[in-house]
């Protein structure tokens, strides 16, 4: 008896297993052929992702009206790169304020753990502001840890600064750096007819420019040494 129901149990287990929900009929294979056909006849730039975050031709849900306004592929291309670089760069240096605000060590403790907090205040809203002008031109934010290091022009050390003196300095050399990379890039952005984003970038670099001349006025102490 024991064998006989053991056998209608497997034989029941088997002819289960034919008739698994799981197992694609033809009707959704048909489905999906046809799926994969619209997709691949749909015309458009096949993303590349890169820096170009280009999301107008990304076959995706929601997507259908997603598209670079009153740009051409090529102006978007241009524009959507200075965007990325420019995004990463806000949200790199963001950490790097933070990453000195906490390690700032000695006699200006407190007065650059303060300072560092009140510039991160004025260069914050860059970060959402850029990536919704990327998002408002057919593109998508790229923002993992890997490719804000890949597209950053500021990197955040992995090591421990206490230094006042040297934590200043190297702000200001970031600085000096980021302030002409709006600048070029307003012009850039401008010739690529996108005024909006140029604005955009002029009024980040005078944001940058105070802050760089605030840090290179605390140098001017000698105390920093």
């Amino acid at each position: 008896m024991a064998r006989t129901r053991a056998a209608g149990v497997a034989w029941g287990m088997t002819k289960k297993s034919k008739t698994d929900p799981s197992t694609p009929s033809k009707a959704s294979k048909s489905a999906a052929d046809q799926a994969s056909k619209a997709r691949a006849a749909k015309p458009g730039v096949t993303p590349g992702g890169e820096a170009k975050a280009d999301a107008a031709h990304l076959d995706t849900p929601f997507n259908a009206l997603v598209d670079h306004n009153y740009l051409t592929e090529s102006e978007f291309d241009t524009v959507a790169e200075t965007l990325q670089r420019n995004l990463a760069t806000t949200i790199t240096l963001y950490l790097k304020f933070k990453k000195y605000h906490w390690d700032i060590r000695g006699r200006f403790f407190r007065d650059l753990h303060l300072a560092y907090d009140e510039f991160i205040e004025e260069i914050f809203p860059g970060i959402d502001e850029q990536a919704e002008r990327l998002v408002a031109l057919g593109g998508s934010p790229i923002a993992a840890p890997s490719d804000l290091e890949r597209f950053s022009v500021v990197k955040v050390p992995t090591e421990t600064v206490r230094d006042a003196r040297a934590q200043v300095a190297d702000l200001v050399s970031d600085l000096t750096r980021v302030s002409r990379g709006y600048r070029d890039d307003s012009q850039t952005v401008d010739e690529a007819n996108d005024p909006a984003t140029a604005d955009m970038y002029n009024g980040y670099a005078a944001t940058i420019d105070k802050i760089r001349w605030m840090l290179q006025a605390i140098m001017d102490d000698d105390r920093l040494n």
